[in-house]
């Protein structure tokens, strides 16, 4: 070891050993989940506002271009090349497990905050999909999700995320709130401020947490660890001491347990689809009887805004109750029941949803059906990233998050194109059958897999894991 890396390295312990030995008052940890809730809840905004303004932004930037048949499918063609962004994570994202937590928390909430800024100013396409690529680089990376699995204790953990979760998803109530604020009837001029409030709530709360957070104890031991053990340059170093997406992605290989609830996630990821369209099928199923009476689609979609929105006020109470549930199962049960349970909610209220739209059910009631679809989706992915948490050593447990999303994702990928493919032919009005037709196969595969093959994780402790995970 050269004379300038040892004194680098001896500069970073005892910058780590300073922050380690800092005392924390007695109201931290509550502060600390007061900061990192309201984090959570800019991150909901932002993953959930581009689908609850789907069919308006449709309208208003694609419809003029490509008309008012296709423009949700061509919009979701523009956001799927927008998601490669997140592909970029496997350079961006496992820095974190050598710099730490905390100024990546900060860098994604700014990140989310300028990316609906850039949207709310889009005039056309090109400035759409720029502000879309923005968000869709920042949302996937989650790291206040690591923070709260990092700081809880182990028999509370999944409580304590769901609990957290719960609430952010109760906030996406302020998406609907301003749809009816800034568009009412069916005027959709305001849409952008609907856009600009969130990216100024995300703005200033990543100001917050980089002059409050403190960095993660897990994180802070396991690199004194890796940076002590460092000096003994006799000693070998292990893929899960060394962050590095290439590290990470030979270890998830090697590492059976997390390679097969990566798959089983994969397929478990098909119920995506209805996250990514329950607006614009909701806005179908409102207009079927406005078009069954002669009306021309695009008047009839247009007078289907309205009900959307109401139906939305209720959306965000479906998702967090359904989001309350999973962490009490998880931490009683086990997390593979949870994923079982949660599975089996999100397809029965797809279909009540689905089949209440287009059955002129109470607005409200079919928003709380596609709230509770939505969140029971969110809490079996939850369940997934906890798994893969519970599985991973610290060393490299963001990096192995990194990679989950490419593996999970070339299996998604088929879903994902076949939905994109059928709807830019058949249109938008049979997105609700095909997505349907696509989730339930994959999902119940996920579920076969991941009962055969995957390893309970209740109840283990992070700062233990090792390489025999």
């Amino acid at each position: 070891m050269s004379k300038t890396t040892a004194q680098k390295r001896e500069k970073e312990l005892a910058r780590l050993q300073k922050q380690l030995a800092r005392p924390k008052g007695r109201v931290y940890f509550a502060y600390f989940l007061l900061v990192v809730t309201v984090i959570y809840i800019a991150d909901e905004i932002a993953s959930q506002i581009g689908v609850q303004m789907q069919s308006v932004i449709a309208s208003q930037i694609f419809a003029p271009i490509v008309g008012s048949d296709v423009a949700v499918a061509r919009l979701s063609a523009v956001g799927t090349v927008a998601s490669i962004a997140s592909v970029l994570s496997f350079i961006y994202k496992p820095l974190s497990d050598k710099f730490g937590r905390r100024i990546f928390l900060v860098i994604n909430t700014f990140g989310m905050g300028l990316g609906m800024l850039l949207i709310s100013l889009a005039t056309n396409i090109p400035v759409y999909a720029m502000g879309a690529f923005v968000v869709a680089f920042f949302i996937p990376h989650d790291m206040q999700a690591v923070y709260i699995q990092e700081c809880a204790p182990a028999k509370h953990r999944a409580k304590l995320y769901s609990v957290v979760k719960s609430v952010a998803t109760l906030a996406i109530f302020i998406i609907p709130y301003l749809r009816r604020t800034f568009m009412p009837d069916t005027d959709l001029s305001g849409w952008r401020y609907v856009y600009v409030i969130p990216a100024a709530l995300a703005l200033a709360i990543a100001i917050i947490a980089m002059l409050c957070v403190r960095e993660s104890d897990v994180f802070l031991k396991n690199r004194i660890r890796v940076l002590q053990e460092g000096e003994d340059t006799q000693k070998p170093k292990k893929e899960s001491d060394e962050g590095g997406f290439i590290n990470a992605f030979k270890y998830c290989f090697k590492n059976k347990q997390l390679l097969w609830v990566m798959v089983a996630g994969g397929f478990l990821m098909f119920g995506m689809l209805i996250t990514q369209y329950y607006e614009t099928i909701m806005n179908y199923g409102f207009a079927q009887e406005h078009i069954a009476n002669g009306m021309p689609v695009e008047e009839a979609l247009s007078l289907a805004v309205g009900s959307v929105s109401n139906a939305l006020l209720l959306f965000s109470v479906g998702s967090a109750v359904m989001q309350f549930i999973p962490g009490f199962i998880a931490d009683r049960f086990g997390r593979k029941t949870t994923v079982i349970v949660m599975s089996v909610f999100m397809l029965v209220t797809y279909l009540l949803f689905y089949f209440g739209s287009r059955s002129a059910w109470n607005e409200y009631l079919v928003g709380l059906f596609c709230g509770a679809a939505v969140g029971a989706y969110w809490a079996t992915g939850d369940m997934i990233t906890l798994m893969c948490s519970e599985s991973a050593p610290t060393g490299i447990r963001v990096s192995v998050a990194t990679v989950r999303p490419i593996i999970t994702g070339v299996i998604y990928a088929f879903s994902m194109l076949t939905v994109l493919i059928l709807s830019n032919v058949l249109g938008d009005a049979a997105i609700g059958m095909i997505c349907l037709a696509t989730v339930v196969p994959g999902m119940v595969a996920g579920i076969v897999i991941l009962l055969i093959k995957a390893k309970e994780t209740k109840g283990v402790e992070l700062d233990r894991i090792g390489d025999d995970a």
